[in-house]
């Protein structure tokens, strides 16, 4: 490679780090439960994981209005919070719900409010993605 072509590749380079960094840096700071509040099981499981569940226990008035599509209404669940969060214990403390251990359909649900929430959208625009991306493949009787 010639002087002149290396200049502008590195550039190029440069430039891609630097909007890489920015979209990372750009965005709404997303609430999430502390890692020392979550139980062995979640701690063990892929970070992704973790921070499905950490999301969507800090944010129940979010979640709570988020539908999910796995199936998981057949276990009771109303929303995709429930795929996370069996109880809110009276001392505040949280029961988790292993559901969400297990199910692509449910993290990848939460890691898309996560994202749309992130770009500064509202809940409401996260639910009406959620419903149009994941509704075409399945049903859900969330509501």
């Amino acid at each position: 490679m010639t002087m002149t072509r290396k200049i502008p590749f590195i550039f190029l380079i440069g430039l891609l780090a630097l909007t890489g960094l920015s979209a990372c840096s750009s965005g709404a700071h997303l609430n999430m439960m502390p890692m020392e509040e979550m139980s062995p099981e979640v701690l063990a499981s892929p970070m992704i994981v973790q921070s499905s569940y950490r999301f969507a226990a800090a944010n129940p008035d979010i979640m709570k209005d988020i539908p999910c599509y796995c199936g998981c209404d057949s276990l009771g669940h109303t929303s995709n919070y429930d795929c996370y969060v069996s109880s809110v214990n009276a001392d505040g403390s949280i029961t988790f719900e292993e559901h969400g251990l297990n199910c692509l359909t449910c993290v990848n649900i939460t890691q898309d409010v996560m994202k749309i929430l992130r770009e500064g959208k509202s809940p409401g625009e996260a639910r009406d993605y959620v419903n149009a991306t994941y509704g075409k493949y399945s049903t859900t009787q969330t509501p």
